[in-house]
């Protein structure tokens, strides 16, 4: 088609937007923009997710990578050791040896079963941002041996209703928890700080130094897992060949690998979630102008056979309907990009809050572009077809069938 017959279609697309039905057309604008904005938003808030997990993971979980017993081996020996040959490895910026192991904890007339993680505070704030996030009391020092670092969740509210997991029922600082590890060892141990972090993993638990693990479990110079700390995030798997190169013959882990049971569970059903939800925003938008484009030229059915009739081409016919189309798809992506806008800054301003922490809508320049290629898509295809099923009617019928 030439420059002069779209210069055509495009004036009746033109005089039709003009003497059209002006409410019609702006409540199609308006739904094509929700519907732009549906297609934005979710994936963005399923990124967000992920990047708040993968955050959380790094900052309070396990470090950028997880070193681990290997074979059938129950814990990590000669740990000085290896922690020294870790750390001299570029790219390493800490290393924390940890060592887990149950318990069960008394305050008053509960008693709750969790986890009692120990470290070296001077090793761990090298590698995690939990002593950032003690919001009553203090962290750990190394040479603690009568004191413990207890996970809100853990500590929990005096009323119960306000709880999130079962806990002790509102223990602060300054109080004195009994615990009984699995051993049979029992100690009585004064708490000397509160920690929250919105994980779930790192606020259920205890904390101890890794000396006063030691003389409950009778254990010397060994961990259940190293978590190492890097200086570039996102090169987890390329540090982990560079550990193994250097002779680590233990089991390492990156924190995706430890933790995507959860997250990959989450994320797949978030996934199911976003499909879903797109593929029936995109049958909206093909419905609605589906229905828009056949009424209107329906109702034109006389006008669309003089035209036919004084010899315009219905190629042009047609086109000047898609042009309509990518009108109403055009404003429609620029008042939704108005409303992502608006909401990113609200949500930046007020989080969501997720088990994993706050998350941000994450929008990405290639999801705005792939959804603006598929609002087009679709309601072009939605306007072509009514348009060229009427644009080749025989002239006659078309105006006699007219209006």
């Amino acid at each position: 088609m030439n420059l002069q017959n779209l210069k055509v279609s495009a004036f009746l697309a033109a005089r039709t937007i003009q003497r059209g039905n002006k409410g019609t057309l702006l409540l199609t604008i308006a739904i094509t923009a929700l519907v732009f904005v549906n297609l934005v938003f979710q994936p963005s808030i399923l990124s967000g997710i992920v990047e708040t997990f993968d955050r959380q993971s790094i900052d309070f979980n396990y470090g950028n990578l997880v070193v681990e017993p290997k074979g059938d081996e129950s814990a990590i020996d000669n740990v000085e050791s290896l922690t020294r040959k870790i750390n001299r490895i570029p790219g390493v910026t800490g290393t924390s040896p940890r060592y887990e192991t149950g318990a069960t904890f008394t305050w008053k007339s509960k008693t709750l079963n969790r986890q009692v993680v120990s470290f070296t505070p001077s090793d761990e704030v090298t590698v995690t941002r939990i002593h950032e996030n003690v919001i009553e009391g203090e962290f750990l020092s190394d040479g603690d041996t009568d004191q413990i670092l207890l996970g809100i969740l853990l500590a929990g509210e005096t009323d119960e209703t306000k709880d999130k997991l079962e806990s002790l029922g509102g223990v602060r600082v300054g109080d004195t928890v009994e615990v009984t590890y699995n051993n049979g060892v029992v100690r009585t141990y004064r708490v000397k700080g509160i920690v929250e972090t919105l994980s779930i993993g790192v606020d259920s638990v205890a904390y101890v130094t890794n000396r006063e693990m030691a003389s409950v479990l009778g254990i010397e110079d060994s961990a259940s897992t190293i978590l190492v700390r890097i200086d570039e995030q996102g090169a987890e798997d390329k540090m982990k060949r560079t550990l193994q190169r250097f002779g680590i013959q233990e089991e390492i882990k990156t924190f995706r690998e430890k933790a995507q049971g959860f997250i990959g569970d989450a994320v797949t059903s978030f996934n199911i979630i976003n499909v879903i939800s797109i593929i029936v925003s995109l049958i909206i938008t093909v419905v609605v102008i589906f229905i828009v484009v056949f009424i209107n030229t329906v109702n034109k059915r006389k006008q669309i056979g003089i035209l036919k009739a004084i010899g315009i081409d219905h190629r042009i016919i047609v086109n000047s309907y898609v042009m309509q189309v990518v009108f109403i798809a055009a404003c429609g992506t620029v008042l939704g990009l108005v409303f992502i806008a608006l909401i990113t800054a609200y949500l930046s301003y007020s989080p969501l809050l997720f088990p994993g922490g706050p998350v941000v809508p994450k929008i990405e320049p290639a999801l705005i572009l792939r959804s603006i290629v598929s609002l087009f898509a679709v309601s072009i295809v939605a306007g072509y077809i009514p348009a060229w099923k009427t644009a080749r009617e025989n002239i006659l019928d078309a105006i006699r069938g007219g209006t």
